[in-house]
Protein backbone atom coordinates (compact mmCIF):
# COMPACT_ATOMS: atom_id res chain seq x y z
CA UNK A 1 0.00 0.00 0.00
CA UNK A 2 2.30 2.75 -1.24
CA UNK A 3 -0.15 5.57 -0.41
CA UNK A 4 -0.62 4.62 3.23
CA UNK A 5 1.37 6.31 5.96
CA UNK A 6 4.27 4.24 7.35
CA UNK A 7 4.31 2.97 10.91
CA UNK A 8 6.37 5.57 12.77
CA UNK A 9 8.59 3.78 15.30
CA UNK A 10 10.58 4.90 18.34
CA UNK A 11 13.32 2.41 19.26
CA UNK A 12 14.39 2.47 22.92
CA UNK A 13 17.42 0.42 24.00
CA UNK A 14 20.52 1.30 26.00
CA UNK A 15 22.82 -0.54 23.59
CA UNK A 16 23.74 1.43 20.46
CA UNK A 17 24.38 -1.69 18.36
CA UNK A 18 20.95 -3.10 19.23
CA UNK A 19 19.26 0.19 18.28
CA UNK A 20 21.21 0.32 15.04
CA UNK A 21 20.35 -3.28 14.19
CA UNK A 22 16.66 -2.81 14.87
CA UNK A 23 16.49 0.47 13.00
CA UNK A 24 18.25 -0.99 9.97
CA UNK A 25 15.96 -4.00 9.95
CA UNK A 26 12.78 -1.94 10.28
CA UNK A 27 13.65 0.88 7.90
CA UNK A 28 13.94 -1.46 4.90
CA UNK A 29 10.24 -2.27 5.24
CA UNK A 30 8.11 -0.04 2.99
CA UNK A 31 5.45 0.39 5.68
CA UNK A 32 7.84 1.23 8.54
CA UNK A 33 10.01 4.19 9.49
CA UNK A 34 12.14 4.62 12.61
CA UNK A 35 11.61 8.28 13.50
CA UNK A 36 13.73 8.36 16.67
CA UNK A 37 15.96 6.34 18.98
CA UNK A 38 16.59 6.65 22.71
CA UNK A 39 19.04 5.04 25.11
CA UNK A 40 17.20 5.60 28.41
CA UNK A 41 13.77 6.34 29.83
CA UNK A 42 14.14 10.10 30.06
CA UNK A 43 15.29 10.36 26.45
CA UNK A 44 12.43 8.06 25.41
CA UNK A 45 9.87 10.35 27.05
CA UNK A 46 11.35 13.40 25.30
CA UNK A 47 11.47 11.58 21.96
CA UNK A 48 7.86 10.44 22.31
CA UNK A 49 6.64 13.98 23.03
CA UNK A 50 8.58 15.35 20.07
CA UNK A 51 7.85 12.71 17.43
CA UNK A 52 4.57 11.11 18.60
CA UNK A 53 5.42 7.69 17.10
CA UNK A 54 2.73 5.16 16.36
CA UNK A 55 4.72 2.29 17.93
CA UNK A 56 7.40 2.24 20.62
CA UNK A 57 9.83 -0.67 20.79
CA UNK A 58 10.86 -0.60 24.45
CA UNK A 59 13.77 -2.47 26.01
CA UNK A 60 12.79 -3.94 29.38
CA UNK A 61 15.95 -3.06 31.26
CA UNK A 62 17.16 0.50 30.94
CA UNK A 63 19.51 2.54 33.13
CA UNK A 64 17.67 4.66 35.69
CA UNK A 65 14.01 4.44 34.73
CA UNK A 66 13.20 0.86 33.73
CA UNK A 67 11.37 -0.02 30.55
CA UNK A 68 8.30 -0.91 32.60
CA UNK A 69 8.37 2.44 34.42
CA UNK A 70 8.90 4.29 31.16
CA UNK A 71 6.01 2.44 29.53
CA UNK A 72 3.72 3.34 32.43
CA UNK A 73 4.79 7.01 32.21
CA UNK A 74 4.21 7.18 28.45
CA UNK A 75 0.82 5.49 28.66
CA UNK A 76 -0.18 7.77 31.54
CA UNK A 77 0.60 10.85 29.44
CA UNK A 78 -0.52 9.35 26.12
CA UNK A 79 -3.27 6.75 26.78
CA UNK A 80 -3.33 5.63 23.14
CA UNK A 81 0.42 4.88 23.08
CA UNK A 82 1.27 1.49 21.61
CA UNK A 83 4.31 -0.02 23.28
CA UNK A 84 5.94 -3.29 22.26
CA UNK A 85 8.24 -4.56 25.00
CA UNK A 86 11.49 -6.10 23.81
CA UNK A 87 13.78 -8.07 26.11
CA UNK A 88 16.41 -10.74 26.39
CA UNK A 89 14.46 -11.89 29.45
CA UNK A 90 11.03 -13.45 29.69
CA UNK A 91 10.40 -14.03 33.39
CA UNK A 92 6.71 -14.35 34.18
CA UNK A 93 6.58 -11.37 36.54
CA UNK A 94 8.40 -9.03 34.18
CA UNK A 95 5.95 -9.98 31.43
CA UNK A 96 3.03 -9.48 33.80
CA UNK A 97 4.25 -6.10 35.05
CA UNK A 98 4.93 -4.94 31.49
CA UNK A 99 1.37 -5.67 30.43
CA UNK A 100 0.03 -4.11 33.63
CA UNK A 101 2.03 -0.97 32.78
CA UNK A 102 0.22 -0.71 29.46
CA UNK A 103 2.42 -2.52 26.94
CA UNK A 104 0.47 -3.92 23.99
CA UNK A 105 2.97 -6.68 23.29
CA UNK A 106 6.04 -8.49 24.57
CA UNK A 107 8.69 -10.25 22.52
CA UNK A 108 12.18 -11.56 23.21
CA UNK A 109 15.23 -10.29 21.30
CA UNK A 110 15.91 -13.77 19.92
CA UNK A 111 12.66 -13.64 17.94
CA UNK A 112 13.00 -14.25 14.19
CA UNK A 113 12.69 -11.22 11.95
CA UNK A 114 9.36 -12.25 10.44
CA UNK A 115 7.81 -12.45 13.90
CA UNK A 116 9.35 -9.13 14.89
CA UNK A 117 7.74 -7.41 11.91
CA UNK A 118 4.44 -9.13 12.59
CA UNK A 119 4.57 -7.99 16.22
CA UNK A 120 5.13 -4.36 15.18
CA UNK A 121 2.24 -4.49 12.72
CA UNK A 122 -0.12 -6.19 15.16
CA UNK A 123 0.60 -3.64 17.90
CA UNK A 124 0.28 -0.81 15.37
CA UNK A 125 -3.22 -2.01 14.53
CA UNK A 126 -4.19 -1.97 18.19
CA UNK A 127 -3.95 -5.67 18.75
CA UNK A 128 -1.98 -7.46 21.45
CA UNK A 129 1.01 -9.56 20.47
CA UNK A 130 2.78 -12.12 22.65
CA UNK A 131 5.01 -14.80 21.20
CA UNK A 132 3.96 -18.30 22.33
CA UNK A 133 6.70 -18.71 24.96
CA UNK A 134 5.84 -15.36 26.50
CA UNK A 135 2.11 -16.09 26.40
CA UNK A 136 2.56 -19.35 28.30
CA UNK A 137 4.66 -17.63 30.96
CA UNK A 138 2.07 -14.88 31.36
CA UNK A 139 -0.67 -17.48 31.77
CA UNK A 140 1.43 -19.14 34.46
CA UNK A 141 1.91 -15.81 36.24
CA UNK A 142 -1.81 -15.05 36.20
CA UNK A 143 -2.44 -18.29 38.06
CA UNK A 144 -0.37 -17.01 41.03
CA UNK A 145 -1.72 -14.63 43.69
CA UNK A 146 -0.06 -11.20 43.60
CA UNK A 147 2.16 -9.88 46.36
CA UNK A 148 1.12 -6.61 47.97
CA UNK A 149 3.45 -3.60 47.85
CA UNK A 150 4.34 -4.16 51.52
CA UNK A 151 5.07 -7.84 50.91
CA UNK A 152 7.36 -6.86 48.03
CA UNK A 153 9.21 -4.44 50.33
CA UNK A 154 9.69 -7.18 52.91
CA UNK A 155 10.74 -9.68 50.24
CA UNK A 156 13.43 -7.33 48.88
CA UNK A 157 14.86 -6.98 52.38
CA UNK A 158 14.72 -10.72 52.96
CA UNK A 159 16.65 -11.20 49.71
CA UNK A 160 19.32 -8.84 51.06
CA UNK A 161 19.73 -11.08 54.09
CA UNK A 162 17.97 -8.87 56.60
CA UNK A 163 16.28 -10.52 59.61
CA UNK A 164 12.79 -9.68 60.86
CA UNK A 165 14.02 -7.30 63.57
CA UNK A 166 16.04 -5.28 61.04
CA UNK A 167 13.13 -5.15 58.60
CA UNK A 168 10.78 -4.02 61.35
CA UNK A 169 13.16 -1.19 62.23
CA UNK A 170 13.44 0.03 58.65
CA UNK A 171 9.69 -0.12 57.97
CA UNK A 172 8.73 1.11 61.46
CA UNK A 173 6.36 -1.77 62.07
CA UNK A 174 6.17 -4.51 64.72
CA UNK A 175 8.40 -7.54 64.33
CA UNK A 176 5.36 -9.81 64.55
CA UNK A 177 3.88 -7.93 61.56
CA UNK A 178 7.04 -8.61 59.55
CA UNK A 179 6.77 -12.28 60.46
CA UNK A 180 3.18 -12.29 59.18
CA UNK A 181 4.23 -10.65 55.89
CA UNK A 182 7.03 -13.21 55.43
CA UNK A 183 4.53 -16.01 56.06
CA UNK A 184 2.21 -14.61 53.37
CA UNK A 185 5.13 -14.31 50.93
CA UNK A 186 6.15 -17.92 51.47
CA UNK A 187 2.57 -19.07 50.96
CA UNK A 188 2.04 -17.05 47.77
CA UNK A 189 5.36 -18.11 46.25
CA UNK A 190 4.71 -21.71 47.32
CA UNK A 191 8.12 -22.08 48.99
CA UNK A 192 9.23 -23.39 52.38
CA UNK A 193 11.75 -20.85 53.62
CA UNK A 194 13.23 -17.38 53.18
CA UNK A 195 16.14 -18.55 51.03
CA UNK A 196 13.81 -20.26 48.57
CA UNK A 197 11.58 -17.19 48.53
CA UNK A 198 14.48 -14.94 47.60
CA UNK A 199 15.75 -17.36 44.95
CA UNK A 200 12.35 -17.84 43.32
CA UNK A 201 11.58 -14.11 43.41
CA UNK A 202 14.86 -13.26 41.68
CA UNK A 203 14.43 -16.00 39.08
CA UNK A 204 10.90 -14.89 38.24
CA UNK A 205 11.87 -11.22 38.09
CA UNK A 206 9.52 -10.33 40.95
CA UNK A 207 12.38 -8.39 42.57
CA UNK A 208 15.90 -7.39 41.68
CA UNK A 209 18.85 -6.45 43.86
CA UNK A 210 20.00 -3.66 41.55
Amino acid sequence: MPNSKPIRILVVDDHFMVRMGLSSSLNVEPDMEVVAEAGDGKAAMEAYRKHLPTVVMMDLRLPGMSGIECTAAIVCEFPDARVLMLSTHSSEDEIYRSMQAGARGYIVKSIVREQLLRAVREVHHGRQYLDPAVASRLAERLSHPSLTSRELEVLRMVAKGMVNKEIAGVLHIAEVTVKLHVSHVLEKLEVKDRTQAATVALQRGIISLE
